[in-house]
């Protein structure tokens, strides 16, 4: 057949008895039990894909693509001898026949021609009615050909009421914005919000907030310092979000109540301590200006000495705390060696001073350092235990220093300069700094006067469709919020190596990388040849769902060098908007239909090239 040519399909019943399966099949042998598996899927969820054939004489078809189902419908009637009566649908399928033998043929030989690939609405209701009928995952996940991950995924969307599950099935919202919907149990505000986010005007992220819009997620601060656990003993009340991974906590009051008692008993217990005041700060953070910090006194634990053997042990452990591979009692051990290092407050020192406490980002109890609060300034330096500021503007604190602020601001400067001065004489040095500041996150202790700012790479369609460099999604910078010594953590980091360094270096140099004029981008770009398609596949979810339907038609001839009247062309245009958008993502992704398609290797070539205009 030339490409112009056009290929007149009929399609029309026929009573089982009438149908044969044709020499030119190629599925001839076909396991019993595939048979049964497939039987039942029809029986639940009708005959959704349909069969082709070639007619014969006397209102006869001989099936030559189709077989299977063709045996499935068969073995039904032979369970069911009233089918003609109850499922006349099945007893009489519907069989797309093929115009001549040359036709017939081609279709026996790319049989995806004759099947329609299933949308997400249909594939969840008819996995939904054979699970209730009885059939389990891989009974389905045979009976469709597709993988039991991919059927827990659609059966997780198999009980989302009937209107959402419309909605999807006119296109009206995505597959992701459906799996949204599974965080409610609300029928009425399911209902409210599904008129909101028809038409694609509410992302993943709206729709939950607003089915949710009072509930946590499992990584509130709160939940990680109450835990799950606590939470679940009092009787809080909590809704799975099947897709992401996360659970919503919906009893926030509760969660207020369970959050304030075990902050008032992290207060208790350090209070019995001896400590002369401790207060719960309900903050995040401690912000120094606000509770005006910097007129507290400031006292320092007694420091410990680590012994030489102790100390060598000291950065064994570190180096592997660095790495993430320290063990439990290697943690415990570092831990002991820590507070040996960090000394102990004396009864003294506690009668004068207090700590705040709080709950920081990440859920984790934080203590501030020893405080002496400006009115028990005087009677702590009486005491010994707290310096006479030198700073102070004010008669009680002594007399005013000699050097002024603007004096003294200057000399802070040139001891900078000399530390700059003699950090030039070891480059290796200054280097292993600075992989050492960009892989941790050191927050406002910086080595160096150097900010990043981040380098968008990641499309708000996730990873459909798009692999980076592990590199460059993986590892990222190590939070330093805790960290006690960062000398030895500097230490063991660069203990791991010269390469280890230049490799955390180049990663997330690379990961600042945003090109530069024009002229150095080129040049870059001629040294590291950059390919788009390397990382970047175009799919339904990241591109051609996003796209308008007559413009992935004009993809789909130009990709295929399809006449505006071809066969091929005409039924693609024929398909809704979301068929089009998998049909394009499947002429990228699956070879069977390039075969199916006789997809020539300067088409496959140019398909495996292409890009949206205006990309690079």
């Amino acid at each position: 057949m030339t490409k112009q040519s056009k290929i007149i399909a009929t399609e029309a019943r026929f009573p089982l008895e009438k149908l044969s399966l044709s020499p030119m099949n190629p599925r001839q042998d076909v396991p019993e039990a595939d048979v049964i598996e497939l039987a039942e899927s029809i029986w639940a969820a009708g005959l959704i894909q349909s069969i082709a054939g070639l007619a014969g004489k006397k209102d006869t078809a001989e099936i030559v693509a189709g077989g299977r189902r063709l045996r499935a419908l068969q073995y039904l009637a032979e369970q069911h001898p009233d089918l003609a009566k109850t499922r006349p649908e099945l007893a009489n399928p519907m069989v797309m026949l093929a115009p001549d033998a040359e036709t017939a043929e081609a279709w026996a030989n790319m049989e995806n021609v004759a099947r329609r690939d299933l949308h997400p609405a249909e594939e969840i209701r008819a996995y939904g009615k054979m699970e209730a009928n009885g059939g389990t995952v891989g009974a389905i996940a045979r009976a469709f050909a597709v993988k039991e991950k991919h059927v827990y995924r659609r059966l997780a969307l198999a009980h989302l009421p009937d209107p959402v599950l419309d909605a999807l099935a006119a296109n009206e919202i995505s597959l992701s914005n459906a799996a949204a919907f599974t965080v409610s149990n609300d029928m009425k505000a399911t209902l409210e919000v599904l008129e909101q986010a028809r038409g694609g005007n509410y992302s993943d992220h709206q729709i939950k907030q607003a089915l949710k819009p009072d509930s946590v997620r499992s990584s509130d601060r709160r939940v990680v310092y109450v835990t799950e656990a606590g939470y679940d003993e009092a009787g809080g009340r909590k809704t799975a979000d099947l897709f992401q991974e996360q659970t919503f906590f919906d009893d926030v009051a509760l969660l207020d109540d369970l959050f304030e008692a075990k902050l008032t008993e992290a207060v208790e217990t350090l209070q019995a301590e001896g400590w002369k005041w401790v207060e719960a700060i309900h903050d995040s953070w401690l912000c120094h200006y606000n509770m005006g910090l910097d007129k507290f006194g400031r006292v320092y634990a007694e420091e410990g000495e680590l012994s030489e053997e102790e100390a060598e042990r000291y950065d064994e452990l570190a180096e592997l705390a660095n790495g993430d591979v320290l063990d439990a009692a290697g943690e415990a051990e570092l831990a002991a060696l820590q507070t040996i290092i960090d000394g102990q407050y004396t009864d003294e020192q506690r009668s004068h001073a207090g700590l705040y406490v709080y709950v920081d980002g990440n859920g984790v109890q934080q203590i501030s350092g020893a405080l002496v609060k400006p009115e028990d300034k005087k009677a702590a330096v009486e005491a010994g235990i707290l310096r006479k500021s030198m700073h102070s503007s004010s008669g009680n604190d002594g007399p005013k220093s000699p050097i002024s602020q603007k004096l003294r601001d200057d000399l802070n400067r040139v001891t900078k300069g000399a530390r700059q001065h003699a950090a030039l004489r070891d480059p290796d040095l200054l280097i292993d700094l600075l992989a050492y500041q960009l892989s941790h996150n050191l927050r406002w202790d910086k080595p160096f006067g150097i900010t990043t700012t981040e380098v968008p790479n990641w499309p708000s369609t996730e990873a459909d469709g798009y692999a980076l460099d592990e590199r460059l999604t993986t590892n990222p910078p190590r939070d330093m919020w805790d960290a006690k010594d960062l000398g030895a953590s500097f230490r063991a980091f660069r203990k791991k190596g010269a390469v280890h360094v230049r490799g955390e270096l180049v990663r997330f140099l690379a990961a600042q990388f945003q090109g530069g004029d024009e002229k150095l981008q080129a040049l870059v770009d001629k040294a590291t040849k950059p390919d788009t398609r390397e990382v970047w596949t175009p799919t339904a979810a990241n591109f051609f769902g996003r796209v308008g339907g007559p413009y992935m038609v004009e993809i789909w001839r130009d990709l295929l060098d399809l006449a505006e009247d071809h066969p091929t062309a005409t039924t693609f245009a024929k398909l809704k908007k979301g068929e089009k958008a998998a049909k394009l993502e499947a002429l990228f992704t699956q070879s069977d239909l390039r075969s199916a398609l006789g997809v020539t290797e300067a088409q496959a070539a140019k398909i495996d090239a292409w890009l949206p205009e205006g990309m690079e």
